[in-house]
Protein backbone atom coordinates (compact mmCIF):
# COMPACT_ATOMS: atom_id res chain seq x y z
CA UNK A 1 0.00 0.00 0.00
CA UNK A 2 2.10 2.94 -1.26
CA UNK A 3 1.70 6.37 0.27
CA UNK A 4 3.18 9.31 -1.64
CA UNK A 5 3.21 12.80 -0.13
CA UNK A 6 3.96 15.72 -2.47
CA UNK A 7 4.56 19.13 -0.97
CA UNK A 8 4.31 22.37 -2.96
CA UNK A 9 4.48 26.03 -2.09
CA UNK A 10 1.59 28.15 -3.38
CA UNK A 11 0.81 28.88 -6.04
CA UNK A 12 1.40 25.18 -6.39
CA UNK A 13 -0.93 23.79 -8.99
CA UNK A 14 -4.47 24.00 -10.27
CA UNK A 15 -7.05 21.37 -9.36
CA UNK A 16 -6.67 19.91 -12.87
CA UNK A 17 -2.88 19.74 -12.54
CA UNK A 18 -3.17 18.07 -9.12
CA UNK A 19 -5.54 15.47 -10.59
CA UNK A 20 -3.05 14.77 -13.37
CA UNK A 21 -0.18 14.42 -10.87
CA UNK A 22 -2.21 12.02 -8.73
CA UNK A 23 -3.14 9.92 -11.77
CA UNK A 24 0.42 9.99 -13.11
CA UNK A 25 2.09 9.01 -9.84
CA UNK A 26 -0.44 6.23 -9.35
CA UNK A 27 0.24 4.93 -12.87
CA UNK A 28 4.03 4.99 -12.36
CA UNK A 29 3.71 2.94 -9.18
CA UNK A 30 1.45 0.50 -10.97
CA UNK A 31 3.68 0.20 -14.06
CA UNK A 32 7.06 0.12 -12.32
CA UNK A 33 6.34 -1.61 -9.02
CA UNK A 34 3.14 -3.49 -9.84
CA UNK A 35 1.18 -1.68 -7.10
CA UNK A 36 -2.61 -1.74 -7.16
CA UNK A 37 -4.07 1.71 -7.96
CA UNK A 38 -6.97 1.15 -5.56
CA UNK A 39 -4.45 0.76 -2.71
CA UNK A 40 -2.20 3.68 -3.70
CA UNK A 41 -2.51 6.91 -1.76
CA UNK A 42 -1.23 10.22 -3.15
CA UNK A 43 -1.50 13.35 -0.99
CA UNK A 44 -0.63 16.85 -2.20
CA UNK A 45 0.02 19.42 0.52
CA UNK A 46 0.47 23.11 -0.15
CA UNK A 47 2.88 24.51 2.43
CA UNK A 48 3.00 28.23 3.14
CA UNK A 49 6.38 29.62 1.96
CA UNK A 50 6.91 31.03 5.47
CA UNK A 51 6.66 27.48 6.86
CA UNK A 52 9.24 25.94 4.53
CA UNK A 53 12.94 26.57 5.00
CA UNK A 54 15.94 26.00 2.77
CA UNK A 55 19.50 26.91 3.66
CA UNK A 56 18.54 28.54 6.94
CA UNK A 57 15.90 30.84 5.44
CA UNK A 58 12.23 30.50 4.68
CA UNK A 59 11.18 30.20 1.07
CA UNK A 60 9.25 33.46 1.56
CA UNK A 61 12.49 35.26 2.49
CA UNK A 62 14.30 33.78 -0.47
CA UNK A 63 11.52 34.73 -2.88
CA UNK A 64 11.47 38.28 -1.53
CA UNK A 65 15.11 38.68 -2.58
CA UNK A 66 14.43 37.72 -6.21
Amino acid sequence: MPYVNIKLTPPGATAKQKAEVIAGVTKVLQDVLGKKPELTFVVIDEVDPEDWGIGGQSVAEQLARL
